[in-house]
């Protein structure tokens, strides 16, 4: 069963800024039940899983953790997402009788490997930092208890969910934080993979954007969705009037009508005389956009269509965003930097084993790579954020058994698999509240678009002290 969000029929931040599609979400969700996630794994998951089976380290007792060595450069923080849909991931993660005899037939396991993964099903246990929650270098967001057999099986399918959502939801946020208190759009479903379409509008949502354009998010997720015409509607008609005009009638007054496809200044007017100053808002997609939207702006408003809204599209990112802070802008609208991560596409996570049992003795032994450039830091670990009397957060603190926080602090590790039992599933909606209150406690320069160091420490104790 897959997670949804319950919203209002206009997105957060007001009337939605490209027209008057914008979803309700009383649109039953839909389930991708049943569907096997079993074969979005790499080869190798397999060829451990066979040779650890003759060696009997198969059903040895093992912790893996997902985290991130650094962030990308210049980044204070990440953001944690797609936990929502690696939980429905994990649930339907099954071989079929069609898989089980693709493996076979294809030579890629043995016999016993195929018996082990016909009655596979994941049974251990599962923690994670809340989706929405920040992250920084070191933070275990995912920690995987289980046999080895069974946990070492998801690290593909995990760190291809997380790598992905991770990287939007954080590009999201800065872009969200460019914006201020104006609404932002998803619109980059062309710009990338059709699945990964849907995953960011998920993702980019969670993080403050306001809409998609996308109908499968809506569908899926209930992600408010929103969308009116691009050029080929205008160019498709025998003038930008009778364009507008059939928009008009079509949509009503409260429509968004894109004045770009031949003369700017001409367009707005022609559109304020068809729709009246009623007109909802118009749409700038390229040229100068600052002097643009000043000059449309003060059209607009000589034409007495002081309410219209300017929104703005066209190869934006946080950096664009934050310039247009001082023209008169209602909205914007990206895609390709926002799907592409904004220069940082993946996380840089990874799923590595940090500790397991060994011989009869249950014992957890900590393990971890000794490699130059990519050393790890063996035994399981918790995490607390500690912060001040204020509530502002001073650091990320790791530690190898369960932790004691103060009064002030959060710890940050909740459950999300029980015995193999999803226990952790949340909505959407709580994600990007959450995310919204863990970026509020973070410190001021957190927020700051310029290069610079991880907002907060990651302290590993008892490694060392907070600075």
């Amino acid at each position: 069963m897959t997670d949804s969000v319950n919203t209002q029929s206009q997105p957060a931040g007001g009337t939605a800024p490209l027209g008057t599609s914008t979803a309700s979400t009383s649109t039953a969700i839909t389930s991708t039940a049943g569907t096997s996630t079993a074969l979005l794994t790499d080869q190798y998951e397999l060829t451990m899983l066979q040779a650890s089976l003759r060696s009997g380290a198969a059903e040895r007792r093992a912790v893996f953790e997902v985290f991130a060595r650094h962030l990308p450069h210049g980044r204070r923080y990440g953001v944690v997402a797609g936990t929502g849909r690696l939980l429905d991931a994990i649930e339907r993660f099954r071989f079929t009788p069609a898989d089980l005899d693709f493996l076979g037939g294809a030579g890629i396991v043995d016999e016993p490997t195929l018996a082990y993964l016909e009655s596979y099903r994941f049974t251990g246990n599962i923690w994670g930092y809340s989706e929405g929650d920040c992250y920084f270098p070191g933070s275990p967001i995912l920690v995987v208890e289980g046999s080895f057999a069974e946990a070492v099986l998801l690290e593909t399918v995990s760190l291809s969910i997380l790598n992905h959502d991770c990287a939007i939801a954080s590009a999201a946020s800065r872009m969200v934080t460019a914006a201020g208190d104006r609404p932002l759009i998803e619109m980059g479903s062309r710009r990338t993979h059709e699945r990964a379409a849907v995953a960011a509008a998920r993702a980019a949502y969670i993080s403050g954007f306001s809409a998609t354009s996308n109908l499968r998010a809506r569908q899926q997720y209930g992600v408010p969705s929103t969308g009116t015409s691009a050029h080929a509607f205008t160019l498709v008609h025998d003038s930008e009037r009778h364009a507008f005009m059939t928009q008009l009638d079509a949509l009503g007054k409260g429509t968004t009508l894109l004045v770009d496809t031949y003369d700017v200044a001409r367009a707005v007017r022609t559109a304020v005389e068809v729709a009246g100053p009623e007109l909802g808002a118009i749409r700038i997609d390229s040229g100068d956009l600052p002097v643009l939207a000043h000059q449309v702006r003060e059209e607009l408003d000589q034409l007495g269509a002081t309410s219209t809204r300017i929104v703005l599209t066209g190869d934006l990112d946080e950096f664009s965003i934050a310039a247009l802070a001082a023209q008169p802008v209602d909205g914007y609208g990206v895609g390709t930097s926002l799907v592409t991560g904004s220069g940082a596409p993946t996380a840089a996570l990874v799923y590595k084993l940090v500790a397991r049992t060994s011989g009869d003795d249950d014992v957890l032994v900590p393990v971890a790579k000794r490699s130059v450039g990519k050393p790890g830091r063996g035994g399981r670990k918790w995490a607390v954020r500690h912060r001040d009397e204020h509530g502002t957060a001073l650091s990320e603190r790791i530690s190898l058994s369960p932790p004691e926080p103060g009064p002030l602090d959060r710890e940050l590790l909740v459950p999300l698999v029980t015995g193999g039992e999803i226990t952790g599933r949340a909505s959407v909606t709580d994600a990007r509240e959450r995310h919204r209150d863990s970026l509020a406690e973070l410190p001021p320069y957190a927020l700051q678009l310029s290069r610079g160091y991880p907002a907060i420490p990651t302290v590993f104790e008892p490694d060392g002290d907070e600075g």
